[in-house]
């Protein structure tokens, strides 16, 4: 119980900064579609800024734990067979809507939500960021090819095409970028000087209260919607919200005997909210839009409830 007080104590600023952006928007101090120039600040540079000062300055070998790396690929491994499996059997959802089943119930929000949480919670966002890395470069490229495979009408190469535009704009992605070059840098012992480390540390201060106000603006334009959900997006917020974390859990414990601290870290990010992008991929491929961004805000709310919960499991 004092674990779980403890963690709660430590998440009430996720919930205050996050509450104040849904109060600001539902009041009309700041209009709600500036959510996206909040999120653009802290994708674009203020993560980014983070993430190389951070990966820079890391001792490597610990963020990247083999074992932990494992586990979590197989947990998304297998919840990507699940999800796709009812999708296709159960709800028979075309290829397109099959995979974005996949990205709403196996993909988290890393970027808006996961490093503010582990920031507070542990102080370090570098657990998160091997799965940035694997989201980016290889689950999202899986989600655009599917989504291509029936090819687009304007769109001669077909899912060749998709895959090709898919990988490159994951390796151009400004936080992928980042990644890479801190990583680059600590690699080659790189001198940097105290001022440009200073800026780093500057900028990468505002990303997480701004991703998080971002985050809220966006809630409190779109509101929720209860009534008439269906049974299809109750399933995706369970597995992503329930039964994804649990999967992670189990598979990191008993499977690849993983402990204390990684098996906290890793609960924690599968315990996260759909990815924000979810929406943007529902929206270029015209597919259950509405879907996708109810389940976004849903899983939002419920995971800010439910990490308390995950972290004293875990712990």
């Amino acid at each position: 119980m004092t674990g779980f007080l403890g963690t709660l104590e430590k998440l009430a600023p996720v919930a205050l900064i996050c509450g104040a952006g849904v109060l600001f928007a539902r009041r009309k101090i700041i209009d709600a579609t500036l959510s996206k120039a909040f999120s653009e600040f802290a994708f674009r540079f203020a993560i980014p800024a983070y993430l190389l000062g951070s990966f820079y300055r890391a001792d490597l070998r610990q963020v990247f734990n083999p074992v932990a790396i494992a586990a979590y690929t197989t947990t998304a491994v297998l919840g990507m067979i699940v999800v796709a499996t009812v999708a296709r059997t159960v709800t028979r959802c075309d290829a397109r809507a099959t995979a974005l089943r996949i990205m709403a119930a196996c993909q988290v929000n890393t970027t808006y939500f996961a490093i503010p949480v582990f920031l507070l919670l542990f102080g370090d966002a570098t657990p998160i960021f091997p799965v940035i890395l694997l989201q980016v470069c290889v689950l999202t490229v899986v989600v655009i090819a599917i989504m291509e495979s029936t090819g687009t009408p304007t769109d001669p190469e077909g899912t060749t095409g998709g895959v090709r535009r898919g990988l490159r704009a994951a390796v151009t992605t400004p936080i992928v970028v980042a990644c890479y070059a801190g990583i680059a840098a600590n690699l080659a012992h790189l001198p940097v000087p105290g001022w440009a480390t200073d800026t780093l540390s500057m900028a990468g201060a505002a990303a997480s209260p701004v991703a998080l106000f971002a985050l809220g603006l966006h809630l409190g334009g779109s509101g929720i919607r209860l009534r008439g959900t269906s049974s299809d997006e109750y399933w995706l917020v369970t597995m992503k919200c329930l039964l994804f974390p649990l999967l992670a859990f189990t598979l990191a414990r008993y499977v690849f005997g993983i402990g204390a601290p990684w098996l906290t870290y890793l609960t924690l990010i599968a315990a996260m909210p759909a990815p924000q992008n979810l929406f943007i991929f529902a929206a270029q491929y015209d597919t259950d839009v509405d879907l996708a961004a109810s389940v976004v805000i849903k899983t939002s709310v419920l995971a800010l409830l439910l990490l308390p919960m995950w972290a004293a499991l875990a712990h």
